[in-house]
């Protein structure tokens, strides 16, 4: 399992449910809170030592993804996002049934609407305010068209996919076994 500082640094320390996977190797410090069927893979960074950072359910942050925050500004990433390798989040709000590309930046104060799909690499600039169902894409990012709403049910799949991954990823850890591909 992660890498947890000691009982008590910061003055608060992350609160994981019960049913998380947090890999090998993934540090969450400070005020971290992660839902149940959360998934924080590998080399993740979760750093909440100025304002808290809240993983809904079955959001999973993929292999190197970075989440930090400003004093007095959290991260809120809700439920059934999906954050893509290498991702920064940065004291933002990402709501229910995203897709963060790999790489993705999303700066300070910016929210990000439900069903939004940032793509890879792209750069939300500070305070920016991405509308439900949009796909963003470029540096800075740029709205390239509206999503049918259909598409938030191929996202909460993925999601689900994610949070079933980290469920046996947890078990095999729990027994000393690493996943086989």
């Amino acid at each position: 399992m992660a890498d947890l500082l000691p009982e008590g640094f910061l003055g608060a320390e992350p609160s994981l449910d019960p049913d998380v996977f947090v890999a090998a190797g993934a540090r969450l410090v400070g005020e971290v809170r992660l839902e149940a069927g959360a998934s924080i893979w590998y080399n993740c960074v979760l750093r909440a030592d100025l304002a808290a950072i809240n993983v809904g359910g079955n959001t999973n942050l993929q292999d190197g993804t970075l989440v930090h925050v400003e004093t007095g500004r959290p991260c809120r990433i809700a439920d059934h996002v999906t954050v893509g390798h290498g991702a920064i989040l940065h004291a933002c709000t990402v709501e229910s049934g995203c897709l963060i590309g790999m790489g993705a930046i999303i700066l300070s104060g910016a929210s990000i609407g439900r069903g939004s799909v940032i793509a890879a690499g792209a750069l939300v600039r500070e305070n920016a305010r991405v509308e439900p169902f949009s796909l963003m894409a470029g540096v800075p990012a740029r709205l390239v068209r509206k999503l049918p709403e259909q598409t938030l049910a191929r996202h909460l799949e993925v999601a689900l996919k994610y949070a079933e991954a980290g469920r046996r990823h947890r078990e095999l850890a729990l027994r000393g076994r690493t996943p086989e591909v």
